[in-house]
């Protein structure tokens, strides 16, 4: 009974927050593309700082080690972005296309362009797949406690995770052609993931707990990688004033959203 009630709570937690994010996203706020770009740099960046980052220094892992996994993850996912290109390179070039005179130089923009279209997405992928395993592990240790506490948790995951899956729909349906199907199913699999932590935490709850301040600190450092190396400089380009304000307004908005949501979660 109790694995039932983990099933049925990591899944409507981890899939249900994205079809309630898609449906703001592709729905309500749908109007506002130009806006998006700014709103998703604002929600994986508070989802980072204010919410991931918090959680796992309120544990008693030591700040270095913190940190550490940190750079690690950072650096990681550098390295990821810069293989995703060479492959995406190396899948539009042959040898002879890719020496000087035949036409599609390095420089290209359209090549340029298709480069800036496949990064981030799969440290988009990685970190939401690993942030919702540890969501997982929590939702399972809650039922184990308390079928209540359980609910409570579940519903918690589902609220919280609506703004930053909000960001994470609208980067990857703009390096997926503009294709609102391929992102939505590409994070409802990473959402899904919450229900593989559920039933792993059932089964070793007590050995995986200690380590959810690292899966918290590495899905942190793949939403701030992504946000601060592949959203923040495409709004770093010249603008109007009332421009800029709407960037800043958005950028804004998408934090205030994760913070707001986050401490009505945890207030309950």
């Amino acid at each position: 009974m109790v694995l039932v009630a983990i099933l049925l709570g990591t899944l409507a937690a981890g899939i249900g927050s994205v079809w309630l994010a898609a449906l703001l996203s592709f729905g309500v706020l749908a109007r506002y593309t130009q806006h998006m770009l700014s709103l998703a740099a604002g929600a994986l960046l508070g989802t980072a700082f204010m919410h991931l980052l918090p959680e796992a220094f309120e544990s008693e892992v030591s700040p270095d080690q913190l940190f550490a996994t940190l750079l690690v993850g950072v650096v990681f996912f550098f390295l990821l972005d810069k293989a995703e290109l060479w492959h995406h390179g190396h899948e539009h070039h042959s040898p002879a296309e890719a020496r000087p005179g035949h036409g599609h130089d390095a420089h290209e923009p359209g090549h340029s362009h298709s480069h800036d279209q496949a990064a981030g997405g799969w440290a988009i992928l990685a970190g939401d797949s690993v942030h919702a395993f540890g969501d997982g592990i929590l939702i399972a240790s809650a039922f184990m406690a308390d079928m209540r506490l359980g609910f409570v948790a579940s519903l918690a995951v589902l609220v919280h995770e609506v703004p930053h899956h909000m960001g994470d729909l609208i980067v990857l349906r703009r390096q997926s052609a503009n294709n609102r199907r391929i992102a939505f199913v590409k994070v409802s699999l990473a959402g899904a993931v919450t229900a593989l932590g559920g039933i792993v935490g059932y089964a070793l709850v007590e050995q995986l707990i200690g380590y959810l301040p690292f899966f918290l600190i590495f899905a942190a450092s793949s939403f701030m990688y992504v946000a601060l190396a592949d959203l923040i400089p495409q709004l770093q380009k010249r603008a109007t004033l009332q421009e800029t304000a709407a960037q800043v307004a958005w950028l804004a908005i998408g934090i205030g959203l994760v913070m707001l949501v986050s401490r009505l979660a945890h207030a309950h």
